[in-house]
């Protein structure tokens, strides 16, 4: 029987963490748990929360700073949901406003997934190689390090000289 409620208890615990967390409902804890999201992010979205539930993605996107449509699909990606939706990427800017700008290509905008990976891919070398550096320069401290430590070894006696004086 007790094995039977833990069972129980395991399963809606696994069910709770791949629940989708709705922006307008979620605790700064709940946000946290979104992978990407971190504090900074989560209080960013709490207080523009406090001025009115977000609408849609686009509403989401335009009031909390730091978060565009790359990490918009991520964090649905992750669970994220406004008003029960997930993020669908739209190929124009939002023309709820009257004040809003119009979609303009940019590089970044028009940019091919081919492209991004390649992004990707060389962000990635560079942080390897910068992580590689930084490992070198340890070792090469340690080294330096382990060589100050060690007692100076006494010099080699000189041989006499087989040469005769005169």
């Amino acid at each position: 029987m007790l094995k039977k409620i833990l069972a129980i208890v395991a399963m809606l615990y696994a069910a709770a963490s791949f629940a989708a967390v709705d922006v307008n409902k979620a605790t700064a804890a709940e946000l946290d748990g979104i992978k990407g999201i971190g504090p900074g992010i989560s209080t960013k979205i709490l207080d523009e929360r406090k001025k009115g539930s977000f609408k849609d993605w686009n509403d989401f996107v335009e009031r909390v700073k730091g978060v565009g449509d790359g990490n918009a699909a991520k964090f649905s990606a992750e669970g994220l949901t406004v008003n029960g939706a997930v993020f669908k990427a739209t190929a124009t800017a939002p023309d709820s406003k009257a004040n809003a700008k119009p979609a303009v290509a940019t590089p970044a905008a028009a940019a091919t997934p081919a492209a991004k990976e390649e992004k990707i891919d060389a962000k990635a070398e560079a942080k390897k190689a910068k992580a590689e550096a930084k490992a070198k320069k340890a070792e090469e401290a340690k080294a330096k390090k382990d060589a100050a430590k060690e007692p100076a070894k006494p010099a080699a006696p000189k041989e006499a000289a087989s040469a005769p004086k005169k």
